[in-house]
This record gives C-alpha cells, structure tokens and sequence, in this order.
C-alpha cells in the first residue's frame, strides 16, 4: 500500500493525460503526442499545481519510464541493416550532428544559455529529438523543467520543419522522381520520427512516389538514433569525471549509464534475432 500512497497516484495521473495525447498525436503526426502532452501539462499546471501526493508518481515517470521507454527503442533497431543501408548517409550525419553541437555550445556562450538546456536541445536537434532528450537527461542530471523547455524548443522546429521542408525541398531542386534525395534530406534535418514520417510522407504524396522517400528518411533516422550511445557515454564521462574530481572518488555508473548499456543490449537482441530468422 506504501508504493500505491507515494507513487501510483502520479503514475495514474500520468498515464490519464498521456493516453489522450497519443491518440492526437496519431491524428496530428506533424504536431505529435509529446508536444500535445507539454502543453496539456502546461495548462494543467497552470489551474492544479502537482499536489504533493502525486509528486512521486510524477517524478518516477519523468525520469525511470523515460528511461524504460529509451531501452525499449533500441529493440526497433536491427544494428546491421541500419548501417549497410544507411551508410550512403553517414558522413552527413556525423557533419550535421557536430555542426549542431557546435552551434549549441556556441549559443550557450554568446547568449548565456544554461548548460543543461543548450545540451539538451543541441543533442535531441543533432540525433533523434525527444528520444535524445529522454536518453540524455538523466546521464547530465538535467531536471524536469530544462527537459520540458528542450523538448519544447525541438518540437516547435519539428513542426516548422514538417510543414516548410517539403517546400524547401523543391526550392533547392531536390528529384521529384526519385525520393531518395530529398528522403536523406529528411531523416538528417528533421529531429523526430513522427515529423520525419510526415516531411517526407507529404513529399511522396505530393510526386506519386509511393513510399520511397519515406522509406529512405526512416533508415537515415534510425542511422541518427545510433549515435545517442556514443553521445551519452561521452556525456557520461564528462559529468562522472567532474563529480569524481569534485569528490575524489569514482562512480561508475555516473560515467557509464546503465540504462545506455541495456539500449545497446535490446539493439543487439533485435540484430540477432532478425540475423537467426527469429524475427
């Protein structure tokens, strides 16, 4: 009864708002459920502030389901067949991916943005949105209200992105016959995989293409994702080293997360399996 008192409360509470919000980001993938979900939770806290009872819940979602839910993306992710057909796409990735990084760091200074935040929004615009948001959080100690404002940043340019890149895309001459250009111009640039599935679904609407431009973006995607274990464990690293030098003792799991570690294994699990001919 103790865990239902101190925690159920807000995992309930979570799950009543978070339901609805699925469903409306089904409806409106463009916008999709996270973004419905912050500004639910914005309106809510605006008339009921979180009482103290389901503080707990609250706080159990936010950080340990967040963290359950990066786990179990990496079971989306067969390791081989995303770099054998993803590798034409690679080197673009890594320039884009530190091209944001850098330009976060650099707002961060000229602009004394938190360090958190600029982290937070730099790694969820470079690699997979709010999935790098969730994976990386924790590993920075980042708190409620930092992943709140990133995943908001991101997803507001999700839905510009969604909206103006197939635009864009026959502006910069992109092959209205082929959709591979402008699907590798999707998966790179645009951070979530419900805007990406709708930028480039639009474009295959718009030249009859079938489903080849979004096949593309999705596989050039899930090459991005790959890079939140490399990320994170940098990440890790950098915020265990402080925290030893600060303490003159060492935490492993601080350098090396392991939630991070079970992303990886549940890749694997998937890679084997889809390579046995289980899956």
């Amino acid at each position: 009864m103790s865990f239902f008192s101190d925690k159920w409360r807000g995992i309930i509470l979570c799950a009543v708002l978070a339901v609805p919000c699925w469903f409306l980001g089904k409806l409106v993938p463009v916008v999709g459920a996270p973004v419905f979900a912050i500004l639910l939770g914005m309106l809510l806290a605006l008339v009921w502030p979180v009482q103290a009872a389901f503080k707990s819940g609250v706080g159990f979602v936010s950080k340990k389901v967040l963290q359950y839910a990066v786990i179990l993306l990496g079971f989306g992710l067969n390791i081989s067949v995303v770099l054998a057909t993803g590798k034409q796409s690679l080197p673009i990735i890594v320039c884009t991916i530190a091209t944001s990084l850098i330009v976060a760091y650099g707002l961060h200074k000229v602009m004394n943005i938190p360090g958190k935040i600029s982290t937070l929004i730099g790694v969820g615009s470079s690699i997979c949105g709010g999935s790098a948001v969730a994976a990386t959080a924790p590993v920075i100690k980042a708190d409620d209200e930092e992943v709140a404002q990133a995943i908001s940043v991101i997803f507001f340019f999700n839905v510009l992105a969604a909206l103006l890149f197939p635009w864009l895309g026959t502006v910069l001459g992109f092959s209205t016959t082929s959709g591979e250009a402008f699907g590798i111009f999707a998966g790179t640039a645009v951070n979530d995989t419900s805007s990406v599935t709708a930028t480039a679904a639009t474009w295959d609407a718009m030249f009859g293409l079938g489903t080849a431009t979004l096949d593309k973006a999705v596989t050039v995607k899930l090459t991005r994702t790959l890079a939140i274990i490399p990320i994170t464990l940098v990440l890790g690293y950098l915020v265990g080293k402080r925290e030893q030098d600060a303490n003159h003792e060492v935490n492993i799991r601080s350098i090396v997360p392991s939630f991070i570690l079970y992303f990886v294994l549940a890749s694997l699990i998937t890679t084997l399996a889809t390579s046995m001919g289980v899956a």
